[in-house]
Parts: structure tokens; sequence; C-alpha cells
């Protein structure tokens, strides 16, 4: 194993045991908080049930209050007592949350809500967030290493450079909007209930890192999902914000280069008319018009020329007059 892979693989072990030991300690400093608030909660619903048939407008008005407030932490009191099993920082969720935090997507469905976790989720982000993009980068070469040797494979069948290029380009676009644009809206369908057209929104809304928060995978209440359903989307993601991010590159080196190209051109164009108007002028001035007069070499220049000659024909004129009169 050469120093290339052997880095890689430090690299990769590297992140993902960080990833690993964030999802632990966000897990063991929000669970106890969330479990208290969570029966709080349920304590609540159940004395406003009970009171159902003699309350005021002002008892009303604090329920809901009060249940606005614990959605905003995540916890939506529907259903019975059995809810309060269900806990926001398992494993699964809180490697979702690291993920979604070092990606900087931020849906912020979920969130630390203890001082200590608050805390943690800074210095957690602060050294993540620069491992996740030399991570992303990495990614992205190992990708680019491969469309080099699907390049050199196509190039030892004899094609030429630029359908090289093209299809090269060709696979690796279709081949990522396949398996990160393409099939994951299928899972979403069957696990979400969303549609195919909202699954692809909710994909490049995530892996463009937009991530407006509207669609989250893993967050309707009382829907049950498998155990590392949301940590499997955390991994998708990763690896799709390197194929976009690689993506997003090969189009801006495409725009760059057809702007040099426009720009080259448009220099072309500017240089060959200056030099047709060079030629222009020097096939006007080899040719001169019947009317333009030539310049002397003396010191009156030509408008003197031009008017001596004039002067010198009408004394011819006058001459050639009186020889006429003179012999009539």
């Amino acid at each position: 194993m050469d120093d290339t892979k052997i880095q890689i693989s430090l690299l990769l072990a590297s992140y993902f045991i960080y990833l690993i030991l964030g999802s632990l300690i966000f897990q063991a400093l929000e669970t106890d908080f969330e479990r208290e608030l969570r029966t709080s909660v349920y304590e609540m619903k159940a004395a406003f049930l009970r009171r159902l048939d003699d309350l005021t407008p002002e008892d009303v008005e604090q329920f809901v209050e009060n249940l606005t407030h614990a959605v905003k932490k995540g916890i939506y009191p529907l259903g019975n007592s059995s809810e309060l099993d269900h806990n926001n920082w398992d494993f699964s969720n809180s490697f979702f949350f690291v993920g979604s935090t070092l990606s900087t997507i931020g849906y912020g469905t979920l969130s630390p809500k203890t001082a200590g976790g608050q805390i943690f989720c800074v210095i957690f982000a602060l050294f993540g967030i620069p491992l996740n993009l030399i991570f992303l980068h990495q990614v992205g070469k190992t990708l680019s290493m491969l469309c080099e040797k699907l390049g050199k494979c196509l190039q030892s069948q004899g094609m030429k450079e630029k359908k090289i290029k093209f299809l090269t380009l060709l696979f690796f676009l279709m081949t990522g909007i396949l398996i990160f644009l393409g099939l994951p809206p299928i899972v979403f369908h069957s696990t979400e209930g969303w549609t195919y057209s909202e699954g692809i929104y909710f994909a490049f809304i995530t892996l463009s890192t937009v991530g407006f928060g509207d669609y989250v995978v893993g967050a309707q209440p009382g829907k049950y999902y498998c155990s590392y359903y949301r940590a499997l989307v955390a991994i998708w993601i990763l690896f799709g914000l390197a194929w976009i991010a690689l993506l997003f590159n090969l189009l801006i080196r495409f725009l760059e280069d057809t702007e040099k190209k426009i720009a080259e051109d448009l220099q072309k164009m500017g240089k060959a008319g200056r030099e047709n108007g060079r030629s222009l002028k020097k096939c006007q001035c080899a040719n001169p018009s019947p009317n333009e007069t030539l310049p002397l070499s003396s010191k009156e220049g030509p408008q003197k020329f031009f008017f001596e000659t004039e002067e010198k024909d009408n004394r011819e004129e006058k001459e050639t007059s009186f020889l006429c009169e003179t012999v009539l």
C-alpha cells in the first residue's frame, strides 16, 4: 500500500471516529434533559385533559403557549404515554445531527438545549467543519481520479480528446444524479410518504447545503423508523456533498472556459477589424482619387500648388482666346 492510500485511509478513519465520538457525547449530554422535558410535557397534557370541562380561556391560551414551546424544543405530545420512550438523541439521531452540523446544512429541527451541549457544539463545529472540508476535498479528488482512469481507458480505444472529455463528464454526471438524486427519493417515498418530486426537492436542497428545514427525514411524530435510518441518511449526505461540490467546480470551470473563449474571440475580431482598417488606408494612399491633389515637397504645401495650377490654366485660356480673336 503506497503513502497516498495510507493517508486516505487515515483521513477516513479519523473523520468517522470524530463523528462517532461527537454523536456519543451529544447523546450523553442531551438525553436526560430531553427525557425530563418530554415527561413534563406529557404531564401538562394529561392535566389539561382532566380539566377539559372547566377550562377558562386563559387556561387554553396558556396550554397552547406551553405546547408551542414544547414543539420548538422538539417534543411532540402526540399519542399516549408509550411515546415517553421515544428519544430524539439516540445514536442514529445524534449521528444525523453531527453530520448536518459539520456539513453546515443546519435544518434547525434538532439542536442542543443544555448549556453543556451548546458549548460542546461550538467546539465540535470549530474543529469539525475544517475536517469535513478536507474530507470532501479528498473524496472529490478520488472521484476525479476515477474520471481520469475512465478517460485513459477511452483514450486507449482511439477516441478523440474532446469526445473523451464529453463522455467522462456525462458518465460522472449521470452516475451521480442516479445515486444521489434519482434513487433516494424512492426510499423517502416508502419511509416518509413523500412524493417523488418532494424527495428530489429534499435531496437537492440538502446536498446543496441550503437546508430550509421544511422537509427533514425521520422527523414525523408518531411514525416508526428503522433504528439506523437517519445515520444512513447522514452518510449519504456526506458523500453526496462531495459529489455535488465537484459538480459545481466542473460547472464553474466550464463557465470560465466559455467566458475565456468568448473573450479571445472578441479580441481576435477586434484585431482583425483594426488590420482591415489599416489595409484600407494603405489602399487609399496608393490609389488617390482624381479630385485629390498630391502635395509637393515645397514649403508652400499642397494649397499653394493648387492655386498656382489654377492661375496657369486661366492664363493659357486667355492667351488662346486672344490668338483666336487676332486670327478672326
